[in-house]
């Protein structure tokens, strides 16, 4: 049950999930379209940094536009005194899966995947902005097959040093650790540890690792990871190499910028489709050869 019948002049149709500070409702407007509302609120000071990231993720979402970014509606600010408490976040309604809890069917499909979800980071780089937490359960497959990009909240604009962490531990690039400059170059990380996991069911060591289940270095060196295409041999060449720049620990030895990524996701979609066709070439040919 839903906490109250109507927030903010919005019918509450049911409480979607619950966070650190927030509660996610699917609400309703007067029309009958139905939202998704964030609803973020401040029980201390040291959750200022909450009401700080909804705001920033609606201010950041005005700035972009794409079928492949989440869109925000609208924020409300709710005051206490003279300060602000509470803040609402009014977002479009996004029914799927991340891609966490979805499984690809062949390595084409992983790379048309991950082809959309870097067009989408791709356009708030046009804008000047670096998403700064791309990580599976931000990318999701909407019902109808689409990919959507969601959760801006600490989102910046290129260049920009944070004066604290924020990141996925085991998503997160090394200059996020070191507060050091958000560049494009950071958004190719988390895009690379992202992939790698997918592919490969691990995760790439970080500098505040969360999880235990890390892949294994070649005599302990934690810059020479484990090739995806060695833990995966369905993993074509093109995509085994890019997978290992993005996440390389020095931006400068990353690919430049998230156009370069896609423009060899393409070559990887190539070969992966090459690959297909000559399996089912044997085995139509060894068919073939049976039925004789």
């Amino acid at each position: 049950m839903a906490e109250f019948h109507q927030i903010a002049g919005y019918d509450v149709v049911a409480t979607l999930g619950q966070g650190a500070a927030s509660t996610l409702y699917a609400v309703r407007d007067k029309h009958g379209q139905v939202y998704c509302l964030k609803r973020v609120v401040k029980n201390s000071p040291s959750e200022q940094r909450y009401l700080d990231q909804a705001i920033t993720e609606y201010e950041i979402a005005q700035q972009v536009d794409s079928p492949l970014l989440r869109k925000v509606h609208r924020l409300i600010k709710q005051r206490a005194l003279i300060r602000t408490n509470e803040v609402l976040v009014l977002l479009e309604m996004v029914e799927g899966k991340t891609i966490e809890h979805i499984k690809l069917p062949s390595i084409l499909s992983f790379c048309k995947l991950f082809h959309a979800a870097a067009t989408g980071i791709q356009v708030m780089h046009e804008a000047g902005y670096v998403h700064a937490d791309i990580k599976p359960t931000n990318i999701m497959i909407t019902n109808e097959g689409n990919v959507k990009i969601i959760d801006f909240g600490q989102s910046c604009k290129y260049g920009t040093i944070k004066r604290r962490i924020q990141g996925t531990p085991d998503y997160i690039a090394p200059e996020q650790v070191l507060r050091r400059a958000i560049t494009y170059r950071t958004d190719v990380f988390n895009l690379g540890a992202t992939m790698y996991w997918k592919l490969t069911g691990k995760y790439v060591p970080t500098l505040i690792p969360k999880n235990d289940n890390t892949i294994s270095m070649r005599n302990g060196d934690a810059s020479a990871l484990v090739p995806p295409i060695e833990v995966n041999d369905q993993v074509p060449p093109a995509l085994s190499n890019l997978v290992l720049e993005c996440v390389a620990t020095e931006p400068k030895q990353r690919p430049d910028s998230m156009q370069a990524v896609l423009d060899r996701l393409g070559i990887a979609a190539a070969q992966a489709q090459r690959a297909a066709a000559a399996a089912e070439e044997g085995v139509s040919v060894g068919e073939h050869r049976n039925a004789s």
